[in-house]
């Protein structure tokens, strides 16, 4: 599933290309991309409007529309999840493209990807007056597009939590720590991979209870979570980690070369360095 980092490659494209574009046409057909709505009623509550501001929380991402003609009363937000292999495509009047979401990646090899996108993968589109689109691109179906989402139970965002508020939601509980990161109740946006990233950057065990986390265990593993979500960003995606290439059998820590241990943690699948991560 798409990271806290490929959200927000997806926002900002959202934010770069397709703000303050009159929608004329909305395709929201797809009932499963769609629901709860019915076919017709995301359309209705956008056609006229623009989007006026792209935003994010965690995995999860919203814009806010404008209001229509005199009224001073602004749109509906609308939610867009990107769910496990989502991207957002903007098409702009004069050709040119922005996009983000999932990292195309080895799976399938970009180019190989881009070829085959088909237009029946195209879960929910907005036609803009200047003739560009936005289109929600998910192959496998996954995402979700919805008027008005609920946000309630998400927790903080990831790279913006405070330190005190880090340290009240992590370090409590006899859950290990991975699974305490990946609870988006807890905190928004941490995925496997970022999880593994930021514990190993730390040298803390996925394993340890958060109650067994000290107040200065609490402090660096903060400052790696943010410092590795922002060199996520810059990159293009949690792909780009130090440690990613070493999550297989048989390959070795990149700081000690002790061999990399697997376990599950969290319901996911673990890699960490048993010389250091303790």
């Amino acid at each position: 599933m798409p990271e806290l980092p490929e959200v927000e490659s997806a926002r900002a494209a959202i934010e770069k290309a397709g703000l303050g574009r009159k929608i004329i046409d909305v395709d929201d057909t797809d009932i499963w991309e769609c629901r709860p709505h019915q076919p017709g009623e995301i359309r209705a509550a956008l056609l006229g409007r623009t989007l006026v501001g792209a935003f994010r929380r965690g995995k999860s991402m919203w814009c806010e529309t404008s209001a229509i003609g005199r009224s001073r009363t602004p749109g509906p937000l609308l939610g867009i999840h990107l769910g496990m292999s989502g991207r957002v495509l903007i098409s702009g009047p004069d050709g040119r493209s922005a996009e983000g979401g999932d990292w195309l990646g080895n799976r399938y090899g970009e180019d190989a990807e881009v070829a085959a996108r088909k237009p029946i993968w195209d879960r929910f589109t907005l036609t803009f007056g200047d003739g560009g689109q936005l289109r929600l691109f998910d192959k496998r179906r996954l995402g979700r597009v919805r008027l008005d989402p609920d946000l309630s139970d998400l927790g903080p965002d990831a790279e913006l939590i405070t330190a005190e508020d880090f340290a009240k939601r992590l370090g409590r509980g006899i859950a290990p720590v991975k699974a305490r990161l990946l609870d988006q109740s807890v905190i928004a946006g941490v995925g496997n991979l970022l999880a593994d990233e930021t514990l190993w950057q730390a040298r803390i065990s996925p394993l340890r209870p958060g109650e067994a986390l000290t107040a200065n265990d609490l402090k660096v593993l903060r400052r790696a979570l943010r410092r590795a979500t922002r060199a996520a960003i810059k990159k293009g995606g949690v792909h780009t980690g130090t440690i990613m290439e070493h999550r297989k059998e048989g390959q070795h820590c990149p700081r000690c070369r002790a061999e990399m241990r697997r376990s599950t943690v969290g319901g996911r699948t673990t890699w960490w360095c048993p010389q250091e991560q303790v």
